[in-house]
């Protein structure tokens, strides 16, 4: 990375705490010897939290390490990422479901709620300690909002009728394409249904011989939307990252130019 002052070039190690002092903004963040002092402090005290205090104590978490601002350089992925984990532990999400996405969908506001928080308490209403209270609590309010827009959406988008329509779709084009078998979209809705299905019962289904199934079951695992843990595993439907554009959209949010 470049000083902003010096124009100075200095490398960024991969968690190394850092060892110069930086600003953001205008926030001064702690000085580098005081940066393990401040991380042990905020293990301390969001670690020991239970599952309802963990939630509503995120967004302050997600805060408090940005204004430590530990690494030289990569901070803000780093904390985006431990509040995808720590939700991701807490509500046994299962790593779709993403307080990331949400936040790069409203990334102004985001920015802004941040920056407020950095703020100094404006009287003795606001809170006992150096930074605004009101700051801290209008981001955790637009935090735990984003989490619940995130869950909305979500909801919405894995809805099956929704969902089939989608998949079918994309099967349709394939198979016009002819990539895949005429067949194929009988064993995706049959997995999107039920969730799993028989390697016995692929024959039946299809109304095909045996090696017309096999040939069916490859097509789809060539595209990477049917997986099994072994050759004789029940099927499973797979939901590629290549396809979320089709399947899931938005699921991603779109890359800013």
């Amino acid at each position: 990375m470049e000083d902003p002052t010096t124009e100075e070039k200095l490398p960024v190690v991969p968690g190394e705490l850092r060892q110069l002092s930086v600003e953001v903004g205008k926030h001064v963040p702690v000085s580098p010897g005081a940066v393990p002092r401040f991380l042990a402090r905020f293990e301390e005290v969001y670690s020991r939290l239970s599952k309802s205090e963990t939630i509503l104590a995120a967004a302050a978490a997600h805060h408090r390490l940005a204004w430590i601002h530990p690494f030289l350089d990569g901070n803000g992925r780093v904390i985006r990422l431990m509040s995808h984990a720590t939700l991701l532990d807490t509500l046994d999400t299962g790593g779709v479901w993403s307080i990331a996405r949400g936040l790069a969908h409203n990334v102004d506001a985001y920015k802004q709620h941040l920056a407020n928080c950095d703020l100094p308490r404006r009287n003795d209403l606001d809170g006992r300690g150096n930074l605004s209270e009101e700051a801290l609590a209008g981001f955790t309010r637009f935090f735990l909002e984003t989490c619940l827009d995130q869950t909305r959406f979500l909801e919405d988008l894995v809805q099956p009728e929704k969902l089939r329509v989608r998949i079918k779709l994309w099967v349709d084009e394939e198979i016009e394409l002819g990539n895949l078998h005429e067949k194929s979209g009988l064993i995706l809705e049959a997995l999107l249904y039920r969730g799993a299905l028989p390697r016995g019962d692929v024959v039946n289904l299809l109304g095909a011989s045996s090696r017309t199934a096999s040939r069916v079951v490859s097509g789809l695992r060539d595209h990477g939307v049917v997986t099994s843990e072994t050759s004789k595993a029940p099927l499973r439907i797979r939901f590629p990252a290549a396809l979320a554009f089709r399947w899931m959209p938005g699921l991603f949010p779109e890359q800013r130019r």
